[in-house]
């Protein structure tokens, strides 16, 4: 037996791999649904502006792929390989800016603060968790990785269109209004360049894990 044959035995079941992509998904639904709710019932709550937080279109992708997963756990497929990778992106992303730099935008209600410690925190570990444990894989292949980076260059698009025709921004380091276009661009750059080292990095940690689920 081969040593990749040895470690395809210890993959996990499809049973486990269900229960935990329900999980994740059960997780970002609720974590999305009370920031919809806040937004609906808040007096200045805009619907447009909150989805066009990288978090929600984050936490919304990978409610999409694990509520797949958690029905289907082996799901395969070129365009299911790119999203399942961008969910696995976009959320250690979304972790990652966020602790890092903007962990001081406390949400001042109890919805607020249970929102964002399930979709900055919670959802992020979860879905790495999940991918780590249950996979679906072999997925990833260094053309996913360039597929991947569509969606993360469409979200920046939208981002600086939107922000020039209404003149507000979902995040401060891109704020092209304040910081000016440059430097705004080039902390959209610094976002897509390390989405782009992230994808690689994947690809090689897939390749040393066992197949999954077995």
């Amino acid at each position: 037996m081969t040593d990749r044959a040895a470690a395809g035995t210890r993959g996990v079941g499809a049973g486990a791999a269900r229960v935990l992509h329900a999980l994740v998904a059960v997780c970002a639904l609720v974590g999305v649904g009370l920031e919809v709710g806040r937004a609906l019932t808040s007096p200045d709550g805009d619907l447009v502006r909150l989805f066009s937080y990288f978090t929600i279109w984050s936490n919304v992708l990978v409610l999409g792929v694990s509520a797949l997963l958690a029905a289907r756990p082996g799901h395969d497929g070129p365009l299911f390989r790119t999203l399942r990778l961008d969910s696995v992106l976009f959320i250690v992303v979304t972790f990652a800016i966020y602790h890092a730099l903007l962990s001081g935008y406390a949400p001042i209600t109890a919805a607020g603060q249970a929102a964002n410690l399930l979709l900055h925190t919670v959802v992020p570990v979860g879905a790495v968790l999940a991918w780590l444990v249950a996979g679906p894989r072999p997925r990833v292949r260094l053309v996913t990785c360039a597929t991947a980076l569509v969606l993360p260059a469409v979200w920046l698009v939208y981002t600086f269109v939107h922000g020039a025709a209404t003149g507000w921004y979902p995040y401060p380091f891109l704020d092209a209004s304040e910081l000016g276009a440059g430097r705004a661009l080039l902390a959209a750059l610094a976002v897509m360049a390390g989405g782009a080292l992230l994808g690689p990095a994947l690809w090689a940690l897939e390749r040393r894990l066992p197949p999954a689920p077995r």
